[in-house]
């Protein structure tokens, strides 16, 4: 089964200094995945760069380079190292213990970035096969606003998943600016390296300084997912499936495709708000809740964004995963 770490440092600043170093973390299992998430306040011409390392050698491994805004051009993955795809570390052989990395990079007058939080979340092994039990006895459905990435098909909504999923939950948290347009927020995360909107942190970094709190995490089945749901929060998950395999999806097959879990049936089926629909009318699926277990813990191991407000605090029965 998946053994699930998530690491989380608090606010610090630029006066304890340009670069910052976690002290070395150690999960407590041989990790072979590693995906960071961070919340910073980067004023005009700043920016911090994310790296990690393991215990058992000397190179770090860059993880990104953030900058909020719409048109920063600081704000990009790292491409070059084998090791590191777009979003996610995965060390040659695994580690058993790491520590991340930031730069605060200030501008020519002298102002810097904050960096509020950090953290990352660690995975490793084989995920669930068999649905698990739900812990449903009446049916929960958060109203979440609905917005299809299709309605900007034209102007590249195609790909837009990630953002799009990401307004819907800001819009339920009371967070989402008015004047707020699925494109506009397919600009604040997009990543040049990786041409295209579905970095999972820049996703969550940006989400982070509208709602207080982001982060990416990894859950270790619908059982949790069903807890987020209970307090109030939804979430944005991953999903990979062939063609046919998840009955009803817009999407008929995908490499990777972000929704909204907005609820749970009685039943324990999956209620989401999905993007990938033709209108905002019929983003509102449900799906039975096996093949959609199947195609987010096989698709992303279970990833989800998970996005908060300062009163809306993650439910208990954490297993390390938040």
């Amino acid at each position: 089964m998946t053994v699930v770490r998530r690491i989380r440092y608090d606010a610090w600043s630029p006066e304890r200094g340009p670069a910052w170093t976690s002290p070395w973390c150690a999960p407590g299992f041989t990790f072979t995945e590693l995906v960071a998430s961070w919340s910073a306040t980067t004023p005009r011409g700043t920016w911090i760069a994310i790296s990690a390392q393991a215990r058992h050698e000397s190179a770090w491994h860059q993880l990104g380079r953030w900058a909020s805004g719409a048109r920063t051009a600081r704000r990009t993955s790292v491409t070059g190292d084998p090791e590191v795809d777009t979003d996610v570390w995965r060390p040659s052989g695994g580690a058993d213990e790491y520590r991340l990395g930031v730069t605060l990079h200030p501008s020519p007058t002298g102002r810097g970035p904050t960096v509020h939080t950090i953290g990352a979340v660690t995975s490793a092994g084989d995920v669930r096969t068999t649905p698990s039990r739900t812990r449903r006895r009446a049916a929960r459905v958060l109203d979440v606003p609905r917005l299809s990435q299709m309605t900007w098909e034209q102007v590249g909504g195609a790909g837009w998943c990630s953002p799009t999923a990401v307004s819907m939950v800001l819009a339920h948290a009371g967070r989402l600016p008015p004047a707020a347009d699925v494109p506009g927020a397919a600009a604040e995360v997009f990543d040049p390296a990786y041409d295209g909107t579905g970095n999972w942190p820049f996703n969550t970094a940006w989400a982070a300084g509208l709602a207080g709190h982001a982060f990416v995490t990894r859950l270790h089945d619908l059982r949790d997912a069903e807890r987020f749901i209970d307090a109030g929060i939804p979430l944005v998950a991953s999903l990979a499936y062939p063609r046919g395999a998840l009955a009803g999806a817009p999407t008929h097959s995908t490499d990777g495709h972000l929704l909204v879990i907005r609820g749970f049936t009685a039943e324990g089926d999956v209620v989401t708000n999905d993007p990938g629909a033709p209108t905002g009318r019929s983003v509102r699926r449900t799906y039975d809740r096996g093949p959609f277990e199947h195609a987010w813990l096989d698709g992303s191991g279970g990833l989800v964004y998970v996005i908060h407000r300062d009163d809306q605090p993650l439910p208990a029965g954490s297993s390390g995963s938040w």
